[in-house]
């Protein structure tokens, strides 16, 4: 029997639905990891193992529940959930019990997943790092803010966790620890009963061993069978895209970027460098203002009446939020809807875009959750984007880029970057 902890969520779902494998059998592989890595890692917010083994016998008691049946899953908590307290990566909401579950949550026990606990979440999805680790190095950080996702399936703990990206959060954290992160075309999945950011920016999405694995999550979720089965890519066309950001990377990524374009014109890609137009080039300025008057009101409450007990670092943004006026606002919004315009015409010469995931290989230290410049353009421009490891970086730890596709064409998008993984995978 294969380590089960490290075998691909696709792969084990067969096996559970064709009753191969208990999914008792898959869950006690996992609270094994985590009894002996949570000590050091700090991956979990709650964990509830006996609730979760109740969860795997009626399972392996009744007929197959869907294409996640039996895997275990981690809930980022940011997510509300009936049976777990839910307190979005702060003291204000400790021992927080929601009534219901997130819609997400819902539809993933639905189709058979196995919730063993709530991942560690910085503080409201923002930037005050939490007290995860990297599990390649427990000197480094996770990245941010899906940390304890991040570093749950890195480890081996779960096949599959649940992510939120606002500006970063699902892509650079995965990125960080060395596996694959899917952030899908804004909207596709459901935010309802997840915390509140910004209604212009957060996407829910997954994180994952491999790209089928983040593509069955989120296709068994919104039901999209293009995605549980995703086509084969042939020699796809690929554009090296550095952005306007590039000057904020790190040499690991140059040094990636151009082995990834000499490993996909080996393979078979087409590659040709695309660069965006001059306009996008305010774009990051127009998300940070997008991001500010938004958040600014979603947290006004916390930011009213538990205003001491939020970081200092939460207490600037929201403050500097506050100041952007609805004018200022409305202009990032106009800008933003002229880029998604204007994005179609980028992809003319290719099916996908190949980014930096972070600026570099995760930082030494974990006072911060890294630099998230590479993500937030992508973000705002609500398209997919998946990150796969294809590198290492001078500290050893894992380099990602990302493949950025059309708006809506993610089960392309997620079928090329399985076919630059699977050439490229350094993870």
């Amino acid at each position: 029997m294969k380590d089960l902890t490290r075998v691909p969520a696709a792969e084990i779902a067969a096996w559970l639905r064709s009753r191969q494998l208990r999914a008792a059998d898959v869950l006690e592989a996992a609270l094994e990891r985590i009894a002996a890595r949570e000590p050091a890692l700090h991956a979990w917010a709650f964990l509830d193992p006996e609730r979760a083994r109740h969860q795997a016998q009626a399972l392996d008691a009744g007929p197959v529940r869907g294409p996640l049946h039996g895997l275990p899953l981690g809930v980022k908590d940011l997510m509300d959930t009936a049976d777990m307290p839910t307190a979005y990566g702060s003291s204000i909401y400790a021992g927080h019990r929601p009534a219901w579950d997130a819609a997400v949550v819902a539809s993933a026990r639905a189709a058979g997943a196995i919730v063993v606990g709530k991942t560690v979440t910085t503080e409201f999805a923002t930037f005050a790092p939490a007290a995860t680790v990297n599990p390649h190095d427990f000197e480094h950080t996770p990245g941010g803010s899906s940390s304890g996702s991040a570093a749950a399936v890195a480890d081996g703990m779960v096949p599959l966790a649940f992510g939120t990206q606002t500006v970063g959060s699902i892509i650079r954290p995965a990125s960080f620890c060395g596996v694959v992160g899917y952030k899908p075309t804004f909207g596709t999945l459901s935010r309802a009963g997840v915390k509140l950011l910004s209604e212009s920016l957060d996407t829910v999405g997954a994180i994952a061993r491999t790209v089928d694995d983040a593509a069955l999550m989120v296709g068994a979720l919104c039901g999209r069978d293009e995605l549980v089965d995703l086509a084969r890519a042939e020699r796809p066309w690929v554009g090296l895209c550095r952005t306007h950001d590039w000057r904020e990377t790190r040499p690991e990524v140059a040094t990636a970027m151009d082995a990834a374009a000499r490993g996909l014109a080996a393979a078979g890609a087409r590659v040709i460098q695309v660069d965006l137009p001059a306009d996008f080039a305010p774009l990051g300025d127009a998300h940070g203002d997008i991001l500010g008057y938004e958040i600014a009101r979603n947290l006004g409450f916390e930011r009213a009446h538990h205003n001491g007990r939020l970081s200092s670092r939460l207490r600037e943004l929201l403050d500097a939020g506050a100041q952007v006026t609805a004018a200022r606002y409305d202009r990032a919004r106009e800008l933003a809807h002229l880029a998604r315009a204007a994005l179609p015409g980028v992809f003319d010469a290719c099916h996908v875009l190949l980014a930096p995931s972070t600026t570099g290989e995760a930082p030494v230290g974990l006072e911060s959750t890294g630099n998230p410049v590479m993500n937030r353009v992508w973000t705002l421009l609500h398209v997919p984007c998946v990150t796969v490891p294809v590198a290492t970086g001078p500290s050893g730890l894992p380099v990602g880029l990302q493949v950025i596709g059309r708006s809506g064409d993610d089960a392309r998008t997620l079928a090329v970057a399985r076919w630059i993984h699977e050439r490229l995978g350094a993870g």
